[in-house]
């Protein structure tokens, strides 16, 4: 990877867009720690310390590279973005209009990324207000001499949600003139800047108490599951093709054998964002309202108790992934397209039965996937209950393991796989040899 970055920067186009890229990141990190007015930072972090069912917070925590727990404006970080990007994707697969505008080409996705923006900014309100109420409900909103209380809210509430608008800009800044997909960078900075802090916090959480062979079992642990998590990354069945030769006139064509790539870790980490936002919806809801009893405290008292959790976060993950993978993904019209390039598959009959062929390869692929992932997210959290008796501290050291190990490699692999393929289109043969 560090080869490819230095022959990507012997190209002046290549140089200019990591420059930039670097840039955006690191006004990125200035803005992460621009504080919003009138927020008591100390009550915001004995809250979430102490919160039941806030996995979700603790999920924009990890996004924002701890804007969360420090309320600066990037609090809310890009999550009201992806939310809304979900819920288009899910509209245009419901409803016929958006469906036909997302395959108009190049102005179809202009409008399908207008409405994602208004979308977007809407969401980032209502959480933003959402987060108001809750820092009100907490203690952590500050009373001002002279300053109405409306005025106070609307201030913050603005802030939030100027700070969101602002990151999907830099988003869409990175995607288009910089390296890498934007939104994803914003998301490997902020959980790349934690690092240090959760290596402070086991440092003190073991060393101390004389349980250092606890870092030695955590380090090997986590470069055990980077090599894992590279590999099913990385890892793909392809389903081989043989398109039939053609004469046009006095040429040739077709006659060549190509392949169908379907990875394993289609979804990505998308299944594990579903997952965490349905276990943490009741949490979520009662935190919200100041509720500290009733039907929601108690159901969010059941899920999070003993095996429950785990176990219940382990399914919807597998549910998520054949769900999001259905969406993204059909055989039906994968099999048109071979056919209608004259193409098949060796040993299958062209139409239904390749349509049958593809979704049974699927189904399989899916399902393994569907195990890794699930895996991944939920080992840390039995790692946890098992050696908590070991923890004397924050176990944040362990979410590098989870789902943020998932996108950090995740980005930095398709990162790595960008650059690659614009240093070949510039015909670069340093990077061949």
């Amino acid at each position: 990877m560090l080869q490819t970055l230095r022959n990507a920067w012997k190209i002046p186009d290549l140089r200019r867009k990591i420059i930039y890229t670097v840039f955006l990141l690191i006004v990125f990190r200035f803005g992460s720690v621009i504080p919003v007015p009138w927020i008591d930072t100390g009550v915001l972090q004995t809250w979430l310390n102490g919160a039941q069912g806030s996995t979700l917070f603790d999920l924009l925590d990890t996004f924002s590279g701890g804007a969360f727990s420090q309320a600066t404006i990037f609090a809310m970080s890009i999550s009201p973005y992806i939310n809304s990007s979900i819920i288009m994707q899910l509209l245009c697969v419901a409803i016929p209009a958006l469906e036909r505008m997302s395959k108009e080409g190049e102005e179809g996705r202009k409008k399908i990324t207008k409405i994602t923006r208004y979308v977007t900014v809407a969401l980032a309100a209502l959480q933003a207000y959402g987060l108001f109420v809750t820092l009100h409900n907490q203690g952590a909103i500050m009373t001002v001499p002279g300053v109405p209380k409306a005025l106070v809210g609307f201030t913050i509430i603005l802030a939030f949600t100027a700070g969101t608008a602002f990151l999907m800009w830099l988003g869409e800044e990175i995607t288009g003139k910089g390296i890498g997909n934007g939104i994803s960078m914003l998301i490997f900075a902020g959980i790349v800047s934690r690092i240090p802090t959760m290596m402070q916090t086991a440092w003190k959480g073991f060393v101390p108490t004389g349980k250092w062979y606890m870092l030695i079992i955590l380090l090997i642990y986590s470069i055990a599951s980077i090599m894992f998590v590279v590999l099913v990354n990385e890892a793909e069945r392809r389903i081989p093709v043989q398109y039939a030769k053609r004469v046009v006139g006095r040429k040739m064509y077709g006659g060549q054998s190509s392949n169908i790539p379907i990875k394993v870790a289609m979804g990505g980490v998308i299944p594990i964002i579903f997952a965490m936002s349905i276990m943490s919806f009741p949490g979520t809801l009662a935190q919200l309202f100041g509720k500290t009893d009733g039907i929601l405290v108690r159901i969010t008292n059941f899920i999070t108790s003993g095996p429950i959790y785990p176990i219940l976060y382990f399914l919807l993950i597998v549910g998520f992934t054949y769900f999001y993978t259905s969406i993204t993904f059909n055989p039906i019209e994968v099999s048109n397209n071979i056919k209608s390039n004259n193409g098949m598959i060796p040993g299958i009959r062209p139409g239904r039965p390749t349509t049958e062929y593809i979704a049974k390869v699927l189904g399989r692929i899916t399902f393994i996937g569907a195990i890794f992932l699930g895996f991944i997210a939920v080992l840390p959290i039995v790692l946890t209950q098992v050696f908590s008796q070991y923890l004397t501290a924050n176990i944040s050291a362990l979410s590098l393991t989870g789902t943020s190990l998932l996108i950090v490699v995740g980005v930095a692999l398709e990162t790595v796989r960008e650059v690659e393929s614009q240093m070949i289109m510039r015909h670069y043969k340093g990077f061949l040899e």
